[in-house]
């Protein structure tokens, strides 16, 4: 058993992706069953859905099954749009059931959660207050979904701006970080049918010279291979937590080697 001061300090980040984030779940069952640490959650759009549910105490075979038998139409609120299509109204009151109302500061894991600031343009890291609202924010899909205003910021999707925020999980103090992305994997198909596949296309499109930047900062990237997915197969979530578990087992042992490399490097430094 390594001992906790020498292990190294894991951040897991969980990235944007609409339908194909359900993945993150089948990537947490496995970290799970092979006692693979992570000390935090950094999660954009999805990820931080995911993530924030997961971090308020929810079991993560229960979530799995759960969505598998819902209906996930009963997420959307559509209404006369001035600033989205969708009030929120339903996801926000199923976030607030999800999360048990936790705020930060009471979640058995902490959580940092993505979004972006109209009014800027810029990142902005939501860790403090009410969880549900920050997943709202994090998961605003422009022009779908209605912002989330919060102290003089207008909120939507942390997709717009840092889909796969590796950056904020290095600068809280991860020594290693575990980063699944769900949009630039294998088997990438991209199928414009909607209003809602033009918008995620478009934000893929602008994500990805930003994820080429960052993506080489992560120690492990994970990428379930769910690029076949639309953006609202929500109804196919039992194959696409699958992709997630597959992928994931592919990299236990590459995870347990660099979490073993550095704790050696720390035993080496304290012996020294």
């Amino acid at each position: 058993m390594l001992d906790d001061k020498f292990r190294p300090r894991v951040a897991l980040v969980l990235g944007a992706g609409s339908a194909r984030g359900l993945a993150h779940i089948g990537v947490i069952q496995v970290l799970r069953e092979h006692h693979i640490p992570f000390d935090f959650i950094v999660g954009s759009s999805m990820g931080a859905m995911v993530g924030g549910i997961y971090a308020a105490g929810a079991d993560i075979k229960m979530l799995d099954r759960m969505l598998e038998n819902m209906d996930t139409n009963v997420f959307y609120d559509v209404h006369v749009p001035r600033l989205g299509f969708m009030s929120g109204k339903k996801i926000t009151s199923f976030l607030e059931l999800m999360t048990k109302k936790k705020s930060f500061a009471e979640l058995d894991l902490p959580l940092l959660t993505v979004a972006t600031d109209l009014l800027s343009g810029e990142r902005v890291v939501l860790e403090e207050g009410s969880v549900a609202e920050a997943i709202r924010a994090s998961i605003s899909i422009p022009g779908i979904f209605t912002p989330v205003q919060q102290e003089g910021m207008i909120l939507v999707d942390g997709a717009v701006v840092d889909r796969l925020p590796i950056e904020v999980a290095r600068s809280r103090g991860a020594d290693l970080i575990i980063a699944v992305d769900v949009t630039f994997g294998p088997g990438k198909n991209v199928s414009i049918v909607n209003t809602m596949d033009v918008i995620m296309a478009s934000l893929d499109i602008m994500g990805k010279q930003h994820f080429d930047l960052v993506h080489p900062g992560a120690d492990i990237l994970i990428q379930p291979a769910v690029g076949s997915f639309q953006p609202g197969d929500f109804d196919k979530s039992r194959q696409i937590v699958d992709q997630g578990r597959i992928a994931t087992e592919q990299k236990i042992d590459e995870i347990l080697e660099k979490i073993m490399a550095q704790a050696a490097t720390k035993i080496e430094g304290f012996n020294s």
